[in-house]
Order: C-alpha cells, then structure tokens, then sequence
C-alpha cells in the first residue's frame, strides 16, 4: 500500500522535537528511533544530513553511541557527493570533514566499552568505500616518480617524523643515530614553526585532495620540500596529522613509511592520508593490521602501500631487576589514564582475590582518566573512583600516579595486568613480563573472536577471559614464592627472546636501509 507523502518542512519540525527530548531525557532510545523513521522519509538530501547529524550531536556531546550514525554519517558524504559533481568542491571538502567528524568522534570509539568500528570494520566504514568524494581525493594523490632504493655512494639520510607524539621512537632513532652510514634527522610537525601552522588542518586537506585550496598546496610544498629532497626515507610514526600532511604533495623519489599502533584506526586521519603516496605501512601487530585493512579503504586500492607487521622497538633488560618477597601479592596495572585501560576490571580482580587472602594489592601507575575530557569519561571516573575509594581505605590500592622510573616501580610489583577495552601491542605489560611479573592478559574485547589479538601475540597461557579466571590464575601462580618466581622467570625469559630490541631491531633495518645494507 502507498504511503501518503509528508511535507520535508512538516518532518523536519517533527525531527527536531524529537531531538529536543533526546536531550532532555536520560532514555533517548525511543526518540532516536522516531528520529531515524522521520529523517528517513525527508526527501532533501541537505535537510536529511542537518537533522541526523544534529540529532548524531546530541547523543556524541552526552557521551553515547548514535544508534544512526553511520546513517547520519553517510548522509553527509551524500551532499558532498552531489557538491562534487556540480563542481562545488569547496563545499564538497566542508560536508566531507563534517562526516568524518561524527564517524570518528571520540565518543564513538574512545570513550565507552565498545566502538561500533571495532564491532564491524566493514560495515561501519561502508560509506567510506562508497562515497564518490573520498574515492576522488584517494585517486587523486600519485607520485610522478617511485621511490628509489637507498643510495650505496653516501649516507642514507632518514628523516624520523611525528606530530607531537615521540613515545615510541627513541630506541629506533638512537639505533640508527649510532648506525655507520646513516644520518637521522627528528622533525616534529606540530612544533616545527613552519609546518605547525600548516600541519593540522583538516578541512584544508580535504580541499586541497579534490583539488580546491591551491594556496594551501603551494604552501605545503614550500614547507614540506626541504625535508623530502634531504631525506632519502622518511619515517612517519603515527597515522596521524603527520602522515596526512607529508602526503599533501609528491615526495618524488623519496621513500615513505608510515607506522600505525591502534588509536589512529579508530580515528579520521587515515581517512585523510595518500595511500599511493606511502611505500610501506608498518603495524605493530596482526589484530591491528586486520582492522584498519577493513576500516581504512585507502591501505589496500590499487597503488596502495606495502604491509609489514615489526613488534614495537623496547630495551628491555633495564627492567629485569631483583624483586623483594612482598612483591609476590602486589598487582601492576601501568597507565590508568584511558577508559580503553579499563581499571574497574583489574579492581574487580583485586576484590575476589582479596576474598581468598587479604595480602593482595594493587599498584595503579599514572595519572586517573580526567572527569574533564567528556561526559562518558567523567562517568567512568565517578565510577571508578567510587569502587576505589573502599580499597584505599582498606590499604589494598596504592596510586603512584605518572613516574619517570618505570623499571624501579616494576620491581616490586609480582603480577602485571593487561586490562584494556583494546591495545595494539600493550608495552606496559610487556615490560612488566621482562621484569619477572606473572603476565595477566584480559582478551581484549574489542579483538576477542577474531583470528589475530592477544592469544596470538602473546602465549595462551597468559590470556583469560573474565576476572574470575585471572584470579584463578593469579592465585595458582603465586600460590608459594617458588612458584611465583619460576612464573616470573619463564615470563621474563620470553619477553627478552621474543620483543627485545636486539631481536626486532634487524626488521627495522631491513625496513628502512634495504636487505642489501
């Protein structure tokens, strides 16, 4: 049977009541649903996208994941789509940061238990891979010429790029500082005083990719093009701001590596790097690479990057230090700064194994999530800190807050955690296991099911389910202190053999100056 049709300017007045409500009440799920069936039957394609993004808004600054946001996202790319087919590609480039803004919001992703991109990379991302506007500004960005090998008459010049983030780089570029035949420069974009201004703008890059904004361009290549006539490689770490600016313009004959750890895929930036104009994408490891090869469309197009998984770069035996007795009942979780971190799972850990002996405690290491960041962190800190504060006044929780000497607090802690939402290699637990910690890893939920993540990073043994089996594990492991250090010695022994930077650094090498050197 037909269905009448309604006025767009009735149904749009309609859908913004009901956003309305959806911010007043504390169970928009009704609305959100009367919301997704009205902005459905709008027929203006401009007024649809308003609507569903505006009422997309309400639920993300609230803390809470859309029910319509890949709706409301797609949408968006609809009118940038039709921009870019008459011509509009200012406008194109606008509605196209607009809909990578609400895809890739924190809320989304960042913020609560789940991410509905981690939930099904593919679908989420769908309109991604349709939408006209992103296929152009993908297609848009190739090289004149390819890279060439490193030179063999003179040093390989290597130029180490990030954009405020150098965590993990200070053992590779100490390596190759030290490496006869090659020199290194370290370049920061975001304080670089030429780039910076340049470096993060979004909105700019989308236009520039559709081929609008030429003063931008020429001012990209007027920065970017000392770097890359120096550099013979230049290594992005972070698919961040970084690598979606240094692929604005044509590195001609210079190579380029982009290295991707986990918060990137979650967020827009890959969307807004030239693929085609990345060599090699390193990941950190194969549960990261499934997903962003789903979640990122640019990553396996024709012309797209080679794919390498190389473990992060870690000295670890500074960490193997002598641990004392007591060190057998205290538990480690390092870096509680992050919902994804998950502190709630390891305090409820703590409490059953607290019913069984009262000796256990737990050392948390960093700064809490701030209450200040978004309303779902500032739930998640209420939470917390309401669970913690009968375990402090207990004496079971020690918070040592940020510190610069992690090997000295891992040597009194005898069972480290890993209990994130996510990670992508989770350095902390691994310097835990080389400090002689029975290793406790949480299947992180957001890679739980599929063929790659902690079971296959880590060994099985390691790896549990729920808080009742890493108290169960804990236990038995740390049942007497022979035990308890032979655990602690196996774990040790493996994380030096397997992760240590004398083995993983020969990857690096081959990576950057070729088999051949």
């Amino acid at each position: 049977m037909s269905t009448p049709q309604i006025p767009d300017e009735f149904l749009a007045k309609v859908a913004r009541r009901v956003t309305a409500r959806m911010a007043r009440t504390d169970r928009p799920f009704l609305a959100e649903r009367v919301l997704g069936i009205t902005a459905h039957r709008v027929r203006d394609r401009r007024l649809k996208a308003n609507l569903l993004g505006a009422a997309a808004d309400t639920q993300l600054s609230r803390g809470l994941v859309p029910r319509h946001l890949v709706q409301a996202y797609g949408a968006e790319l609809a009118c940038a789509d039709a921009d870019l087919k008459a011509g509009r590609k200012k406008e194109a480039a606008a509605s196209c940061t607009r809909a990578l803004q609400l895809a890739f919001h924190r809320a989304a992703h960042f913020d609560g238990y789940a991410s509905p991109l981690a939930a099904d990379p593919g679908g989420f991302t769908a309109p991604l891979r349709r939408s006209r506007t992103l296929r152009a500004m993908r297609s848009s960005r190739t090289r004149a010429e390819q890279a060439v090998a490193p030179p063999t008459d003179r040093p390989v010049r290597i130029l180490f790029a990030h954009s405020g983030n150098d965590n993990f780089l200070p053992v590779i570029t100490g390596h190759f500082a030290q490496t006869t035949g090659v020199e290194t420069r370290i370049l920061d974009t975001s304080a670089d005083p030429a780039l910076a201004p340049l470096a993060n703008k979004m909105g700019k890059m989308a236009a520039l990719a559709l081929g609008a904004g030429a003063e931008y361009g020429r001012q990209a290549e007027a920065a970017l093009r000392p770097h890359l006539d120096w550099a013979d490689v230049v290594f992005i770490d972070w698919s961040t701001a970084a690598a979606a600016f240094f692929t604005l313009v044509d590195p001609g004959t210079t190579r380029i590596v982009v290295r991707l750890h986990s918060y990137e895929a979650f967020s827009h930036w890959p969307q807004l790097t030239g693929f085609s104009r990345v060599d090699d994408v390193v990941f950190v490891s194969e549960h990261l690479r499934d997903l962003a090869v789903e979640a990122v469309p640019g990553l396996t197009e024709p012309g797209g990057p080679r794919i390498h998984v190389i473990d992060n770069a870690v000295s670890l035996p500074r960490f193997t230090r002598p641990k004392p007795p007591e060190a057998r009942f205290a538990l480690g979780l390092v870096g509680v700064g992050q919902v994804a971190k998950d502190p709630l799972w390891a305090l409820e850990v703590l409490r059953l194994l607290r019913r069984r002996d009262t000796r256990y405690t737990l050392h948390l290491v960093g700064a809490l999530p701030a209450p200040d960041a978004s309303p779902a962190v500032r739930r998640y800190h209420d939470a917390l800190s309401e669970a913690l504060a009968p375990l402090q006044a207990a004496g079971a929780i020690r918070l040592l807050g940020p510190t610069e000497d992690v090997p000295a607090v891992l040597a009194e802690i005898g069972t480290i955690l890993s209990t994130s939402l996510r990670e992508s290699w989770h350095l902390g637990l691994v310097e835990g296991a080389a400090s002689g910690a029975v290793p406790v890893v949480r299947d992180w939920p957001f890679f739980a099911g599929r063929p790659h993540g902690p079971r296959t990073l880590f060994p099985d043994a390691w790896v549990i389910t729920t808080p009742a089996e890493a108290a169960e594990r804990i236990l038995a492991l740390t049942s007497d202190e022979e035990a308890w250090r032979k655990a602690g010695h196996e774990a040790s022994e493996h994380a030096l053999a397997a992760w240590d930077w004398e083995t993983v650094k020969s990857g690096f090498d081959r990576l950057l100056l070729g088999a051949e050197r």
